[in-house]
């Protein structure tokens, strides 16, 4: 389901109207400028909404909203690109920077479950800052005919630093190895092959507390990762769902994860270890095969390299890269919507993995391993699954998720361990 929010100035507009009716969409004017190398980008953030995408200090900040639009229900996605199609076809764009992220943009971050309560939502920013490839630019977008008017975006300094306690959610340490225990039982039984389970920490963010000071440890700690903040959802994640540029397609799939070892002889041996391992292995050949067939109905080709040793911070994880031409004109929501949920995030068979989640997981895991990224005007865009992360509420609330790949052989003092490196991220940057 498709629920708009007015355009400033303008009505409110019933949700039937973007995919069943021809009613206008009121036209968006959009003019990117190149400047001066901003550096980075951070600074330029509101300090409680922050809008981010970022990796190895490229990507884009937005500012304030020119439009959002919230979406729920399981075709929230596939509604969220029919009505990015009809808002870019309406727009009038001036864009002489032409690399990905400038021009017409919407942040987007997307539930995990079709019935979760938590909307889905796609943002214009009235403002966005981009810096790739050495070029940097800036992007206004009005519902006038004047993008221009909108006022020039400033860095602002930081706030007082603050320290958070994470506490353990409803699923405790404990209760996630009895999970554990009952999803590995009901593998052996042939009900599923992999459930991907995934418990929770909380923390209460202070009155007035600068967001901005949790992602700037994030992309410093993570730069590898994705950082990301999109509608009070932050995280930095490893995992790239899809990217589209250029009439092409690619997606890093993980899955199947080994502590880094205390030294470098150490780090070699898990590093090895996690290759060769049979269990990790059966793991990550899950998530493959989900990519895989969820891709090639939208490709002529793929081509997947073998598997590899990804090294992050705090862990390894197992990883293949998949590749090919987009032949069928799909946006990067388009493919998106026919990706998730990927074996990495629900197990398989996709349909009893998600009743498994359903029936152990105590919670709503809201945007927690949904897809979080960005969608330009001509399609492109680059989403990554959202992991590593933490949905900020309105109220200061703070809810962090981890977890993990089920399979038959694995062990609940393990995949407790595992959750527990995977905080790491979300736990250090906030306190």
């Amino acid at each position: 389901m498709f629920t708009p929010s007015a355009y400033p100035g303008t009505p409110s507009v019933k949700s039937e109207f973007v995919t069943r009716t021809a009613a206008p969409v009121q036209a968006l004017s959009v003019e990117t400028t190149p400047v001066d190398d901003v550096r980075q980008l951070i600074p330029f953030l509101d300090a409680r909404h922050p809008l981010l995408w970022q990796r190895r200090g490229e990507g884009i900040a937005g500012l304030g909203e020119a439009v959002r639009l919230e979406f729920t229900g399981p075709t929230r996605v596939t509604d969220a690109a029919d009505a990015w199609r009809q808002i870019t076809a309406a727009a009038s764009v001036v864009d002489p920077v032409g690399l990905p992220g400038s021009g017409l943009v919407a942040f987007g971050t997307f539930a995990f479950a079709d019935e979760s309560e938590q909307a889905s939502v796609l943002i214009v920013p009235s403002v966005v800052v981009g810096r790739r490839a050495g070029v940097s630019w800036v992007t206004r977008i009005s519902a006038t005919t004047d993008a221009t008017a909108t006022a020039a975006p400033k860095p602002s300094a930081f706030g007082p630093e603050f320290r958070l306690t994470m506490a353990p959610g409803q699923l405790s340490a404990a209760g996630y190895g009895k999970a554990v225990e009952s999803v590995v039982s009901r593998i052996a039984t042939g009900d599923v092959r992999k459930v991907v389970l995934s418990r929770e920490l909380h923390a209460h963010l202070p009155a007035g507390a600068d967001v901005r000071r949790a992602l700037v440890e994030l992309a410093l700690g993570y730069s590898d990762c994705w950082t990301f903040a999109v509608d009070g959802f932050v995280g930095a994640s490893p995992e790239t769902l899809v990217r589209v540029t250029g009439g092409r397609l690619s997606a890093q799939v993980l899955a199947g994860t080994a502590a880094r070892g205390a030294d470098a002889a150490a780090d070699g041996r898990a590093a090895a270890a996690l290759l060769a391992s049979g269990k990790d292995r059966a793991e990550h050949a899950f998530a493959v095969d989900s990519v895989l067939e969820a891709l090639s109905p939208h490709t002529v080709a793929l081509e997947t390299s073998a598997p590899f040793t990804l090294k992050l911070p705090n862990l390894w994880h197992l990883a293949t890269d998949v590749a090919g031409p987009v032949a069928d004109g799909s946006s990067a929501l388009d493919l998106v919507g026919a990706l998730h949920p990927t074996a990495a995030v629900a197990g398989t068979p996709r349909a009893a993995a998600l009743e498994v989640i359903r029936e152990l997981e105590p919670f709503d895991r809201g945007r927690y391993a949904g897809p979080v990224g960005w969608i330009g005007a001509d399609g492109s865009g680059e989403w990554a699954v959202a992991l590593r992360s933490a949905q900020i509420a309105p109220s200061g609330d703070i809810t962090a998720y981890a977890g993990g790949g089920i399979v038959a052989d694995s062990d609940p003092v393990l995949e407790v361990a595992e959750t527990t490196m995977k905080f790491r991220p979300i736990v250090e940057a906030f306190g």
